[in-house]
């Protein structure tokens, strides 16, 4: 049976209850140490962090001026249900306190419960590490282009969408709010941050990307692909952070819709990103409204990524 988590909301004029919606966090009293893309970063303790994930949606490294709501407590439940799945592959940032105790007197609670974290505070690696499993997005671009990714190699004859005989590691860029990432090559990464760093974040995404999407095989969603962050602590731990396999990192696809040769429905913000293809937009700031219908197809479809990969039903 699926567990079922209560939505956080507030009444209606009509009495029922509608998610709650929140653009960015108010927390007197705790250091905004960084306001990114979706989460925004509080400083708890000298070595701790409050982390709170907004209903924000970036697309194309964009963020949007509609809020998707309750995308926040999604984006929570389903990177926590990650972490716990995975940590005997790799640690990971969450301390497991309780979020509800440590907000400042006066917060409305039932706003911020479900989305926030109190995670370690790291040193982040400057590395998006991205496990590929299928040619589709930015990878089938550039493989379009040179039969290549990130340096390494294809097969000649792949189709848009198509499995590849092994995951790969394809790391890109970690760009500031507004600028857009870019693929590299391992020998980047490896320049970057060195070679033993490298290779054990190269052999930790490859490693948990195996897991999960084996896992969600299972549930009959295909993950194409996802990104992970990662940092260290001040002994040189390594710790997967941030968030994990989540439909703002991810690319899920319904097994019994995949078809190679197009570009699959997914569960994802990749709906919100089709939508976008259509516009006179050059993707860059601002970006455009999105129509009603977009806001409420993109939360139902992180809604049933939730539950189909996890079991948690919010309601």
């Amino acid at each position: 049976m699926p567990t079922r988590l209560a939505t956080i909301g507030v009444p209606s004029l009509s009495g029922t209850l509608v998610p709650t919606v929140l653009s960015q966090s108010n927390l007197p009293g705790l250091e905004l140490l960084h306001r990114g893309k979706v989460r925004d970063v509080h400083a708890f303790g000298a070595d701790e962090l409050l982390i709170v994930a907004s209903d924000r949606l970036s697309a194309f490294d964009v963020v949007l001026p509609d809020p998707i709501p309750g995308k926040g407590e999604m984006l929570t439940q389903i990177s926590n249900f990650w972490f716990g799945k995975t940590a005997h592959l790799m640690p990971n940032h969450l301390t497991g306190k309780d979020v509800a105790s440590a907000l400042p007197a006066g917060t409305d609670i039932p706003t911020y419960a479900r989305r926030c974290v109190i995670a370690k505070r790291l040193k982040p690696v400057p590395v998006e590490a991205i496990a590929r499993g299928y040619l589709i997005g930015s990878g089938w671009k550039d493989y379009q282009a040179s039969g290549r990714l990130c340096g390494i190699e294809l097969p000649t004859g792949l189709r848009q969408a198509e499995q590849l005989r092994e995951p790969i590691f394809t790391p890109s860029t970690k760009a500031a709010l507004g600028d857009h990432d870019e693929n590299v090559g391992f020998d980047h990464v490896v320049a970057t941050i060195g070679a033993e760093l490298a290779e054990r974040i190269r052999d930790a995404t490859l490693a948990i990307y195996r897991y999960a999407a084996a896992h969600a095989a299972g549930r009959g969603i295909l993950i194409a692909d996802t990104k992970f962050e990662f940092g260290t602590d001040a002994d040189g731990r390594l710790y997967v952070m941030d968030e994990m396999l989540t439909p703002d990192s991810s690319r899920f696809w319904p097994a019994d819709e995949y078809r190679v040769g197009i570009s699959p429905p997914s569960y994802d913000k990749q709906f919100v990103r089709d939508y976008l293809e259509t516009l006179d937009w050059n993707k860059t700031a601002p970006g455009p409204r999105l129509p009603q219908g977009i806001i409420d197809g993109t939360a139902a479809k992180y809604a049933e990524a939730l539950q189909r990969l996890a079991d948690i039903v919010l309601e």
